[in-house]
């Protein structure tokens, strides 16, 4: 149905709620830079309507740091682009605040806890090799 694939990957290390408040933003970047994605609202039998989701499937992965620092690499290298959470945006409390965060710090040496990517779905699944489904 889709020629593309929507992943997310998370360092596996982090506490739960880390891991769910990055997969949080990391799919805001998603919709934000892909904006047909959104769907209809919904509604139930009595009428009530709710907000529209993302009409694409994701997956989210899990890998350590290395595995992470690799598949950041492979994007770059095909020029893919994607979105990036990093360790420092922990501590902020807004989205100007995580922008001067990201701006510290040279490519390579991001502290990356995840990124999202939506691209052709071979180019996904080979970009994210090693990765496996989060538990």
């Amino acid at each position: 149905m889709f020629d593309t694939k929507i992943a997310i990957i998370v360092r596996d290390d982090l506490l739960v709620w880390q891991k769910l408040n990055v997969t949080a933003f990391l799919t805001s970047g998603v919709l934000g830079a892909n904006r047909e994605l959104l769907g209809e609202r919904y509604a139930d039998a009595c009428g009530k309507t709710y907000r529209p989701l993302i009409v694409q499937p994701m997956i989210v992965l899990a890998t350590d740091q290395a595995g992470l620092t690799k598949i950041h690499a492979r994007a770059l290298d095909r020029r893919v682009d994607m979105a990036i959470y990093i360790e420092d945006m922990f501590a902020t409390g807004h989205d100007a605040a995580n922008r001067t965060t990201v701006e510290r710090y040279e490519t390579a040496d991001l502290k990356l806890v995840g990124l999202a990517l939506r691209e052709d779905k071979k180019v996904v699944d080979r970009i994210t090799k090693g990765a496996k489904m989060h538990p």
